[in-house]
């Protein structure tokens, strides 16, 4: 086997694992009428999402994105308790979980050490602005969110009044680059009519 076919592999055995690992959620989210496993879903979105923003994605962000939310289900928010500073400590023990997951099976799928510290690194968005891999991992990221469930999460609040609303669509906004903008505003048509308004509106200012 040549060396192109072995890194193939190597790829395709850390996906796969990456795969198994999400397809034990026991949540189920909808995908063309199939009830998918849902950080199996989650990543499916991810690994789509990513394509469209690189059409060559390097190996190390196929399994970054794939492993976003990696067993996400095993660390429930419920678990740190209310408030914005809690969500956060979730939010950032998730990540660090999220890239030890990554790693180790990229170890077992026979990446160096160095190829899974970087994974890791990604994941956890220690490096975000400064790293190109972990920003566009969170341009793939916001992405997914915009397209996928930002219109349920906007049902799930009610009691969301519209300015904290415009918050989250321009903290979103301002997390992505110039590219994650394009791929958003062109996706901006398919949204229900009252988020495209509210996209409209957090942009005008």
């Amino acid at each position: 086997m040549d060396s192109g076919m072995t890194e193939k592999a190597r790829l395709a055995q850390a996906l796969e694992a990456v795969d198994q690992a999400n397809q034990a959620d026991p949540n189920r989210e909808d995908v063309n009428g199939e009830a998918l496993p849902r950080e199996y879903a989650y990543s499916l979105h991810m690994t789509r999402w990513l394509f469209e923003l690189e059409p060559e994605p390097s190996e190390r962000m196929q399994i970054a994105c794939r492993a976003q939310h990696i067993e996400r289900w095993t660390m429930p928010r419920s678990e740190f308790g209310e408030g914005k500073q809690n969500y956060y400590q979730w939010r950032q023990a998730c990540g660090r979980m999220h890239g030890r997951r990554a790693a180790e099976i990229m170890a077992e799928s026979g990446y160096p050490q160095d190829e899974c510290d970087r994974v890791e690194t990604i994941l956890t968005k220690r490096e975000l602005r400064q790293d190109p891999d972990t920003q566009l991992l969170e341009d793939v990221a916001c992405m997914v969110f915009l397209e996928r469930y930002l219109a349920q999460f906007f049902d799930d609040n009610p009691d969301y009044d519209k300015e904290k609303w415009l918050h989250i669509v321009r903290r979103t906004w301002g997390k992505m680059t110039p590219r994650g903008h394009e791929a958003a505003l062109k996706l901006a048509g398919d949204l229900p009519p009252h988020l495209l308004a509210l996209l409209q509106e957090a942009l005008a200012d």
